[in-house]
């Protein structure tokens, strides 16, 4: 991993600018849920991982509260990550079906995944001051990506806060929509494609399919053209 990038990620992992996040990190970590009773939850904020040469960055909202916040490690170790890692497994992005925890050898080509915010919020909701103290780590790890040429954002909720940030850093005016497969242009020439989550509720509702996502994900591929 390249030091800035390594030097970013320990920033991250310490980091304690969000007293309210803090706290309910460490709550969820002491107060755990039953099938997970006997384990060290990682209990700090979640740093993105992946390739640094990546022409693919996959954004998320915050790590789940019994998935990242307890393995250490974005869309791992939850029902979101395990529909995620099924279909990158089938795409050829990533080389296991599953991500259980930091030790399970997992590997991904030419992709980076990341949070819009790196610690859970209390009902997944986070204030305009916590979203905006984590903007700094989401930017730098989009600028330490120098090959990065398209990013899949899960969830509108992510997908608003992703061009949010842009808007903001770049001033722009344009209109951006989400759809589930739509691509938009940003500003530094980037590639924007929406995603419905991954969600256990989404699945079940099949507002998203393994073929949907499947499909995203080769789309994804040709336009970073890797």
């Amino acid at each position: 991993m390249d030091i800035r990038l390594n030097e970013l990620n320990k920033t991250i992992i310490n980091c304690k600018k969000c007293p309210r996040l803090f706290k309910f990190v460490k709550k969820i970590s002491t107060n755990k849920r039953k099938q997970n009773i006997n384990e060290i939850y990682w209990g700090k904020p979640v740093p993105g991982f992946g390739d640094l040469n990546s022409k693919l960055a996959i954004i998320g909202l915050a790590p789940a509260a019994h998935g990242g916040t307890r393995t250490g490690r974005a869309f791992t170790g939850d029902k979101s990550g395990d529909f995620l890692f099924k279909c990158l497994f089938e795409v050829g992005i990533s080389n296991l079906p599953f991500s259980k925890n930091l030790n399970d050898n997992l590997k991904l080509k030419s992709t980076y995944i990341t949070n819009i915010l790196k610690c859970v919020p209390p009902d997944d909701k986070p204030l305009s001051n916590e979203i905006s103290n984590c903007s700094k780590f989401f930017y730098d790890e989009i600028l330490y990506l120098k090959k990065l040429k398209v990013i899949v954002t899960l969830g509108k909720v992510a997908f608003d806060n992703c061009i949010k940030f842009y808007k903001k850093k770049y001033n722009i005016k344009q209109k951006f929509i989400f759809k589930h497969g739509k691509i938009q242009l940003l500003p530094n020439d980037l590639i924007i494609l929406s995603s419905y989550h991954p969600s256990p509720r989404n699945v079940n509702t099949k507002l998203i399919s393994n073929k949907m996502m499947i499909n995203l994900f080769k789309k994804a591929k040709r336009l970073a053209k890797f």
